[in-house]
């Protein structure tokens, strides 16, 4: 007579598991940065309009953040 095989109780986890845990793992990871990118568009955007007095559409245009180039990096006396 043959002796019953045990488990050892480790079963390999189904693919839905597999990627559940990869999509967790992505979201932890990447939280961090959409949050700081988020933070700064809105830090802009009230800066912006609330200290400089100006409309929040103008935080979007490349003209201003070229401008704003030109005024730290002129050279002058």
């Amino acid at each position: 007579m043959k002796a019953a095989s045990r488990s050892n109780g480790k079963s390999k986890p189904s693919s839905g598991k597999v990627i559940a845990r990869i999509v967790w793992v992505s979201i932890k990871i990447l939280i961090i940065p959409v949050l700081c990118i988020a933070a700064l568009i809105v830090g802009l955007a009230i800066g912006f309009s609330v200290l400089g007095d100006r409309p929040v559409s103008e935080v979007f245009e490349l003209d201003t953040w070229k401008h704003m180039y030109d005024l730290v990096f002129a050279e002058g006396g």
